[in-house]
């Protein structure tokens, strides 16, 4: 792809590009690991939305949220990790960004890998809660889903070629002619090509590991649940996994709109990202600096 996706080509990726620059930010003690971040909005907003991605993305597939949520005065926090190898480690890593960045309570939005990070940060901070509230697309709460449990141990030393392969193998379209869906795994595709092997390997094994949500823990923690029923990553037994870990959360059904949902149907899923913020409107946790009640 010498001339990149049509997203990457597309005058509203050109302009947050070059309107909202990437910072790294290194707070381990490596200086070669850095957190790559875009942070939309005003800055005095202490509580934003952060945006988590998936195995296969980097920090600006969510450029569609970025540019309509910073629009509607919300401060909007794009970050991609660094190569963690185990989730205390990821947690911790995440727990010192928004240390220096001087945030309190936060909303996170995670897609898929990055939904699941979300869940075990919150869990790992509850006894100092750090997160506000959760909204989870396309995600999961217990990684034994996933075949590769057995093997996430060898992720470090695979080729990055082995590696793509593996999650390329997850990305079908059969039958579908939804343009907007075709040209999101075009994009993801193209940024899934810009990780290295270090980057992906660490993923997949984050992915993998055995693990679990204790989400008795978050039960006070209000959670927004955006699911896609075409083509969708997950099967309807892992979602109502999520839905009996969370029965207090709101669900929003989508009808169509594939793996990256943010990207095929970002007018939807930014209007359930206004509406759960909605919530914390003239509060401490306010997303923004003014009310988001009159958003149409």
């Amino acid at each position: 792809m010498s001339g990149g996706s049509e997203w990457t080509q597309s005058s509203e990726y050109l302009s947050f590009r070059s309107n909202i620059p990437l910072r790294k930010i290194v707070v381990d003690s490596d200086d070669s690991k850095g957190w790559s971040i875009y942070d939309c909005g005003p800055k005095t907003v202490c509580s934003p939305i952060i945006c988590l991605p998936p195995v296969s993305g980097t920090a600006d597939v969510f450029f569609k949220q970025a540019l309509a949520l910073s629009a509607r005065g919300i401060r909007i926090i794009l970050a991609e990790a660094p190569a963690y190898w185990n989730i205390k480690d990821w947690c911790d890593g995440f727990r010192k960004l928004l240390d220096y960045l001087d945030l309190g309570k936060v909303h996170l939005f995670g897609a898929s890998l990055g939904g699941y990070m979300a869940q075990k940060f919150a869990e790992s901070s509850c006894s100092c809660q750090r997160v506000a509230s959760l909204v989870l697309c396309n995600s999961f709460s217990d990684t034994s889903i996933f075949k590769g449990n057995e093997s996430s141990s060898l992720y470090w030393m695979l080729p990055s070629l082995v590696l793509k392969r593996m999650l390329l193998s997850n990305f079908k379209l059969e039958g579908t002619n939804d343009i907007d869906v075709v040209r999101t795994v075009d994009f993801m595709v193209e940024k899934l090509d810009s990780l290295s092997q270090v980057d992906l390997a660490s993923r997949m094994t984050l992915n993998c590991i055995r693990s679990y949500v204790e989400a008795h823990k978050l039960s006070e923690i209000p959670v927004t649940i955006i699911d896609v029923f075409d083509n969708a990553p997950l099967s309807f037994t892992v979602k109502e996994e999520l839905y009996k870990c969370y029965p207090q959360a709101k669900l929003a059904h989508l009808k169509t709109g594939g793996y990256f949902p943010f990207l095929s149907r970002s007018a939807e899923v930014n209007l359930h990202l206004l509406i759960h913020l909605r919530q914390f409107d003239n509060t401490p946790l306010a997303s923004s600096e003014g009310s988001l009640l009159s958003t149409n």
